[in-house]
């Protein structure tokens, strides 16, 4: 059976499920969605990057900074979010809503819903289907990659860290609650 995603009302932020859709018509047709991404950080300034696979349908072997994917049929964009960041890298950690915003280029066109986690230690498990490989990169060599237009990074990763002003200055401390 195919995959079903809802389909979204473009540009509303609340995210008004107007149909549902297979992920292959999605694709497609590039229909609004929703996808989420969450962006694990170490604590001490450290940003977890990965490099997709090459079999990925949208942006092969590019990379990337925040674990996540598009949301399912009647999913929560939380609960996605969480399930993302488990089944790509392993981890269980709350999750701090940081942006919501649309975007769309040629490939794909959603409602972005963006969280930060923290890393408690444990070990990652990268899903090999997902992520080629893995490092731990300080956020301040991250930002100046990004900088470099050249670098294959997925653009909408870039868009959405570009849209996120804490980011750019903020040191990556978890907050007081995390």
């Amino acid at each position: 059976m195919s995959e079903l995603v809802d389909l979204y009302a473009p540009g509303d932020l609340a995210g008004r499920v107007t149909g549902t859709a297979t992920r292959a018509r999605v694709r497609a047709a590039n229909l609004p969605h929703a996808a989420t991404g969450v962006l694990l950080r170490d604590g001490a300034g450290g940003v977890f990057v990965h490099r997709r696979t090459d079999v990925k349908d949208v942006n092969p072997g590019a990379h990337d900074c925040l674990a996540g994917g598009v949301v399912g049929a009647g999913e929560d964009p939380a609960a996605a979010a969480a399930r993302e960041l488990e089944e790509e890298l392993g981890v269980r950690a709350p999750l701090h809503p940081v942006l919501r915003r649309w975007y769309r280029d040629g490939s794909t066109h959603y409602l972005a819903v963006v969280f930060e986690a923290w890393w408690d230690g444990t070990p990652l498990r990268l899903q090999p289907e997902e992520v080629a490989e893995g490092w731990w990169e300080p956020a301040t060599a991250l930002r100046e990659r990004l900088a470099d237009p050249a670098w294959p990074f997925v653009p909408d990763s870039r868009a959405l860290l570009e849209a996120w002003p804490r980011w750019w200055h903020d040191p990556g401390a978890p907050p007081a609650s995390a």
